[in-house]
């Protein structure tokens, strides 16, 4: 499939489902207070592998940020609005694994390159490589994101990651909080590789 053809797939996608995905891009907004995360048409969305075969899909009910007209962009995560589907493993998220009582919030950092976005025309896209931090428990993390953006229209700027980020649960903390919830649920084994999807969209 071309970029082009992807690029109308994905539009169509977006006017039927009302989607929304990241916006990374943005000095065409020319107001003081830049573009803020729609958290509605927003979703951050993690996999968890278990009993070595196993994937269940979660994902965060509640985000926040802002991208600024100089591209910097900041996404907050309320760790305790985890969604497994299953309540009893929400709340065994939030007390083993996020430890939410101590680290209510994690947050993504950006800076992307805002005038290149700027002259993205409404309808189109484009395909770039974000280099952003991921701040968990008190661990800081980079990471580089595969990203295709695209321009719905003036007041909407969309990303959304072209391929899952794989965070090593060692590298933010959270190993020890893994083996808690194994150990609780009697699993042979959780992974410790975890891949994270983005799917985010700013407003004017």
């Amino acid at each position: 499939m071309t970029l082009r053809s992807f690029t109308a797939v994905l539009l169509v996608i977006i006017q039927l489902a009302a989607g929304g995905l990241l916006t990374t891009g943005a000095a065409h907004a020319g107001t003081h207070a830049g573009w803020q995360l729609n958290n509605d048409l927003s979703r951050l969305s993690f996999v968890s592998i278990k009993a070595t075969d196993i994937g269940e899909v979660h994902s965060f009910k509640r985000l926040e940020g802002t991208l600024s007209d100089e591209g910097e962009v900041k996404v907050s995560i309320d760790l305790a609005s985890v969604e497994t589907l299953i309540p009893i493993r929400n709340e065994r998220m939030q007390e083993l694994l996020f430890e939410t009582g101590v680290f209510p919030s994690a947050a993504i950092t950006a800076k992307v390159d805002a005038r290149a976005l700027s002259q993205l025309a409404v309808g189109n896209a484009q395909v770039l490589a974000v280099e952003a931090s991921l701040n968990l428990k008190g661990a800081s993390l980079p990471v580089t994101l595969q990203m295709i953006a695209a321009r719905v229209s003036n007041q909407r700027l969309m990303v959304s990651s072209l391929q899952p980020v794989l965070v090593s649960a060692r590298s933010v903390g959270l190993s020890e909080g893994v083996e808690k919830l194994r150990e609780i649920a009697g699993l042979p084994n959780i992974s410790q590789a975890v891949p994270v999807s983005v799917v985010l969209t700013f407003d004017k």
